[in-house]
């Protein structure tokens, strides 16, 4: 299991700051969403990027379906080299909540999923190199020369992480052909929170799914998030246990309930605590030493 934090506010210096906290911490990820008009959140990853060299960083998440796929990829590329090859990249529908219809309109959720489908062949497409073209029912791309960006760092490519709803056949297959599953339950045509027993039976089908595919099963992440106490650390582990047992390889500190003014103390203190790494039985819990606190 891997750990992360998602952090809900923030300018570029906080996320900066953050992440380089949570690399001293022992965290094994740090990410930052992306608005529609806010911090943009490549600017931010990019300072990050600077300020640390060996957590990960990407977006929770990047709603592809409003993003022109040649700027996204030319962005991703570019912050996967300035960091030495440890971007993640999260995609989904995104929702359309007031921050987006502020500035634009929904065209529906059935023309979002069309747009991220062809969004990430463009993406995909253009990160292998050229000569790519690419005819879709929203993009078309023709070959070019014109000064392409270096290639990503990571090869065959940048992980992508894509959100999927359970037990949506269409939405699930689009997970399950990149390198990561971002749960959701859709029940009764709304996507919720999925728990532990969806995510062990998407992970089922997932493994199913790859293997008739020729995909490689190992290695795929499945990505789960949720709230642990920074003052408890079997609790905290507890409470990630059952996400671990039905199959998930990341666990996301995720608090979006936090005020603005008040997410950088609440960060703070979540990130020098430690990633809810499950304690070892022989250890009593406060005699474990967190990563990067002095003994």
């Amino acid at each position: 299991m891997k750990y992360g934090f998602v952090l809900p506010w923030g300018d570029a210096r906080t996320i900066a700051d953050l992440a380089a906290l949570a690399e001293a911490h022992g965290w094994d990820g740090f990410f930052t969403w992306e608005h529609v008009w806010g911090v943009d959140a490549w600017v931010a990853l990019a300072a990050a990027a600077m300020t640390t060299s060996r957590i990960r960083l990407g977006t929770m998440l990047t709603p592809l379906p409003r993003r022109k796929p040649w700027d996204l990829a030319g962005q991703a590329a570019a912050l996967d080299n300035l960091s030495g090859g440890r971007l993640i990249l999260s995609v989904g529908l995104g929702a359309a909540h007031a921050g987006w219809l502020a500035f634009e309109p929904d065209p529906g959720r059935r023309v979002r999923a069309e747009l991220l489908d062809e969004g990430l062949d463009v993406v995909t497409g253009l990160w292998a190199g050229q000569p790519f073209e690419y005819q879709g029912r929203h993009y078309r791309v023709t070959a070019s020369d014109f000064n392409p960006p270096p290639p990503p760092v990571q090869q065959p490519r940048i992980p992508i992480w894509v959100v999927g709803g359970w037990p949506a056949l269409r939405s699930m297959s689009r997970a399950a052909r990149y390198d990561g599953w971002l749960p959701n339950l859709i029940d009764k045509g709304a996507s919720v929170p999925a728990g532990p027993e969806h995510v062990h039976a998407g992970v089922e089908w997932i493994r199913d799914y790859r293997t008739v595919e020729g995909l490689a099963v190992d290695g795929y992440d499945v990505i789960c998030e949720g709230l642990t106490p920074a003052d408890d650390p079997a609790a905290a582990a507890a409470i990630v246990r059952p996400w671990s047992e039905a199959g998930a390889t990341w666990w996301i500190e995720a608090d979006w309930s936090q005020p603005r003014q008040a997410v950088r103390d609440y960060a703070t203190e979540r990130l020098a605590a430690g990633p809810p790494r499950e304690v070892p039985a022989e250890v009593p819990a406060e005699q474990v030493e967190q990563p990067g606190k002095p003994g």
